[in-house]
């Protein structure tokens, strides 16, 4: 018989909602990259543009967004360029957006997984929002050049301290995104309609931050309803950092950090329960 000391995983059922694991999560790390190489790689192999389409997302979001919202509807860009001003508002935001959609169907998409083998679950939310961050990366430096182009061309906008916040607003993303597609991911396991409604969803609430207009153009009397919302402070912060432009108050990143912080750690609870007895319910 082998001497117990030389056992080094247990595998056995969790005993409680706190019972996270995440020592195992890091142990497991290399799964992750795994995981997140394989969510790049197949999710374009299919395709004839492959990761081009990286880029022509956003811009094609923003050439309609400049001439429906700029030009047809006359919002207004706080004088910044509209191409400029949106684009800054979609890179953001389509880094969210990608998080929470892309997990909140975590569970139904792994199942197969999840009932063959063990490794910390954990990590399948935590690959998507990794992988989404490559996608982030790209679209970034695709918004850079943008405004590398209109500094070239004299446009007056000014880059201000909050650019060392930059770090700081995409992690706080990166939670929200986390947090609140592991809770949708959570209910689509008994209610699977959520799965159909969330990216439709995503989209309205969009308009309920400040993607395609600014928040001080906000109509007064809704202003403090998309105060509300997490990522008008972020995309706020953003745009104050990287153009000059945008509404920045550190009590506002505060709530920001707050809400996030309470919807990570409500996501992981819900998470550890749900992933004890999914596999019944998928």
């Amino acid at each position: 018989m082998s001497d117990h000391s030389e056992i080094r995983w247990h595998i056995r059922p969790q005993t409680s909602l706190l019972d996270l694991r995440l020592k195992d999560v890091w142990e497991y790390r290399d799964l992750l990259m795994l995981l997140v190489r394989r969510d790049f790689v197949s999710f374009y192999k299919q395709t004839i543009l492959g990761p081009l389409w990286f880029l022509i997302q956003p811009l094609l979001t923003t050439l309609m967004f400049s001439f429906i919202f700029g030009r047809l509807a006359g919002i207004s860009t706080d004088d910044l360029p509209p191409a400029l001003f949106y684009m800054a508002g979609i890179t953001a935001w389509n880094y969210f957006a990608d998080c929470v959609t892309k997990t909140s169907t975590v569970f139904r998409d792994n199942a197969n997984i999840f009932g063959k083998v063990y490794f910390p679950r954990l990590i399948m939310p935590l690959s998507i929002v990794v992988s989404n961050l490559v996608r982030f990366a790209v679209q970034f430096i695709l918004f850079i050049a943008v405004m590398a182009f209109y500094a070239l061309k004299g446009t007056a906008f000014h880059p201000t301290w909050a650019l060392a916040l930059f770090p700081l607003v995409v992690l706080l993303m990166a939670a929200l995104g986390l947090g609140a597609g592991m809770i949708i991911s959570a209910l689509t396991t008994k209610y699977r309609d959520l799965a159909f409604l969330i990216t439709f969803g995503i989209q309205l609430l969009m308009y309920a931050t400040t993607v395609i207009f600014p928040l001080s153009a906000a109509p007064q009397k809704y202003k403090w309803l998309i105060e509300l919302n997490p990522m008008t402070s972020l995309i706020e912060t953003f745009r104050y950092g990287f153009l000059g432009k945008g509404s920045f108050s550190w009590s506002s990143i505060g709530y920001s950090a707050v809400v996030t912080i309470v919807l990570l750690i409500t996501g992981i609870i819900i998470f550890n329960k749900v992933e004890k007895d999914f596999v019944d319910t998928v």
